[in-house]
């Protein structure tokens, strides 16, 4: 019967642990529309409320890297005030959702290159530019298998028209052969 006992306590003891430690993740986590985490020191997401780009600094990110226009209907019309206030760096490269063009893929590259490792948040409105551009950048810069990396694309659209052409072009500029789906 002790060691019933015992191993009853433990396994409350666990579940309490972890349960505490879910629950402390879950209050810790990005508070925006369509968020991929990519890895430890990248994140992709839609538009972050006000209040969430307010807590940024507290979550770990140290950069913000914007893409979409800031006259776009749901921009933060104060983001690069709320995100500098936090001590954090903020590059905007308003990207026109119908003309993706290759110089907002360079500079792009500048800024992530720029940035050097530091936790950066990369967002538009809902993640179809920002997945699209890390997408590139995964694969042409960092040379990582576009199969693989695509997956982070796909969870949150299939890219078409406009985007599908910029993206294939990319790609078979820097001798990538790989068709999105």
């Amino acid at each position: 019967m002790p060691i019933q006992r015992r191993e009853l306590i433990t396994a409350i003891f666990c579940l309490a642990v972890f349960s505490a430690t879910s629950v402390s993740a879950q209050s810790k986590a990005l508070s925006a529309p369509n968020v991929v985490s990519i890895n430890a020191t990248l994140v992709t997401s839609g538009q972050p409320t006000a209040d969430a780009l307010s807590s940024l600094a507290t979550l770990g990110f140290q950069a913000v890297i914007y893409l979409a226009p800031s006259s776009v209907g749901d921009a933060i019309k104060d983001e690069p005030q709320i995100v500098q206030r936090q001590g954090l760096e903020f590059i905007h490269i308003p990207i026109s959702f119908s003309a993706p063009e290759e110089r907002h893929f360079i500079a792009f590259n500048e800024a992530l290159s720029k940035l050097n490792g530091k936790r950066t948040l990369v967002h538009c409105q809902v993640n179809m530019r920002a997945s699209s551009f890390v997408f590139l950048h995964r694969v042409i810069v960092g040379k990582e298998n576009p199969a693989v990396a695509y997956e982070s694309v796909a969870r949150i659209w299939s890219p078409r028209g406009v985007w599908k052409t910029f993206i294939v072009a990319q790609l078979q500029k820097n001798g990538i052969d790989f068709e999105p789906y």
